[in-house]
């Protein structure tokens, strides 16, 4: 039938968000047939990281803009597609599925976001546009040498005159900034007895004169953190995010998105995917056993697909749900380095070679060699956007907050 529905694999009791149509599953897959190159799919099978290689993700950023489909989860009226949730999960897995490229997309998942809800008009005006066609790339600011779960130790300062403030600190294990046209930070403006108070939140373009970048290579043999240095670095008042000394409560809103969206089905079915070449490649004992510890790994992945859809549609991950977002958070970076351990343990003999080596036995090599770089970079998983420990505290304290108010 023309307009029958699909389901998409993650149903819900008593929900008709768990369905989308025949056409629009159609719509999806030409256009993944007809778009993902060859070169893009290889590029989308290769990462091990948070995001492919740069110029994949450029050329397939430009081709989801150009289709309408590059931020399948903002409003409409700033340029997102009026997707429901079952629609834009469908759309994550398909892509997965396809190998598709992962984004480069800080921007797209959470400083555009921010700023339609806590941005001026004329921050709105000047970046959302950019962000939705890929010339603006964002990379974000916050963590440093002795704040990284504790933010609030941070002691990058700004000193504020009439219409700049002067940027002096240093940022650590920040990602892509390499490759970042702007950064948003949070910086130091004043010191009050709490230290998350005299906090503010700036939008910073990475080409200002000050600024210098140092590459951090990853145990995986990646390049994706950087350590950002700021050496007089003059931000305009107008690219402030909120008020003065109150960027803890802009910078608790925006990770919170993060945290729900930066491991989310889209990624951990794209380390699936790699699962399940793995397992195609094996024979004997080792494909059997794959199979069964594979079969336990994917029903916690469809498990999590479920809970993604259900917070989704009830509009619980938008930035205000802090319960919602760190369980998702744990959720998701544990399964993360759970499929990733799976990998790794089903690899093969070149599971410990030489990440360089160019005497390797093909495919086998290849798996193996992925596997390997896979399971050492999913190891930040759990560290990045606030140590998993830390998000069990939060939801520990909302759940005796919930407790209290039904007694």
């Amino acid at each position: 039938m023309h307009n029958r529905l699909l389901s998409v694999d993650v149903p819900l009791a008593g929900t008709r968000h768990t369905e989308v149509s025949a056409d629009f599953a159609r719509d999806v897959r030409n256009f993944l047939d007809l778009n993902l190159t060859d070169e893009l799919r290889e590029a989308g099978r290769r990462t091990t990281g948070v995001y492919s290689e740069i110029t994949a993700c450029r050329f397939w950023h430009k081709r989801l803009f150009r289709q309408g489909w590059i931020a399948p989860a903002w409003p409409v009226e700033f340029g997102g597609t009026g997707w429901s949730v079952a629609q834009r999960l469908f759309f994550d897995r398909e892509c997965a599925k396809a190998d598709a490229p992962i984004l480069f997309a800080a921007g797209l998942r959470s400083i555009g976001p921010l700023l339609m809800t806590m941005g001026t008009a004329e921050q709105k005006e000047r970046y959302l546009a950019p962000i939705l066609s890929g010339d603006h790339l964002w990379c974000q600011g916050f963590s440093e040498s002795a704040a990284g779960s504790d933010l609030a130790a941070l002691t990058t300062r700004a000193r504020h005159n009439d219409t700049f403030y002067i940027v002096n600190g240093r940022k650590l294990w920040t990602t892509g900034a390499h490759i970042a046209s702007h950064m948003f930070a949070l910086v130091r403006t004043g010191t009050f007895p709490q230290p998350q108070e005299g906090i503010t939140f700036l939008l910073i373009d990475m080409k200002t004169p000050g600024i210098s970048v140092q590459p951090i290579m990853t145990i995986d043999g990646q390049h994706e953190f950087n350590e950002v240095i700021l050496d007089d670095v003059a931000v305009s008042v107008m690219d402030r995010v909120g008020e003065e000394h109150k960027g803890w409560s802009v910078a608790k809103h925006l990770m919170r998105m993060a945290r729900s969206n930066n491991t989310n089905s889209g990624l951990l079915r794209r380390a699936w995917r790699a699962v399940e070449r793995q397992c195609e490649s094996q024979e004997g004992w080792r494909k059997t056993a794959l199979a069964i510890q594979k079969a336990e790994v994917e029903i916690q992945l469809t498990a999590f697909e479920s809970l993604e859809l259900s917070l989704l549609d009830a509009n619980r991950l938008s930035g205000d749900d802090e319960a919602a977002s760190s369980l998702m958070k744990v959720t998701a970076t544990e399964l993360h380095q759970r499929i990733a351990q799976l990998l790794f343990d089903f690899s093969g003999q070149y599971r410990t070679a030489k990440m360089d080596c160019t005497e390797h036995g093909g495919d086998t090599y290849e798996l193996d060699r992925f596997a390997t770089e896979k399971y050492f970079a999913s190891r930040a998983a759990s560290i990045y956007s606030g140590a998993n420990e830390i998000h069990r505290n939060l939801i520990g304290r909302n759940l005796i907050r919930f407790r209290n108010l039904n007694y």
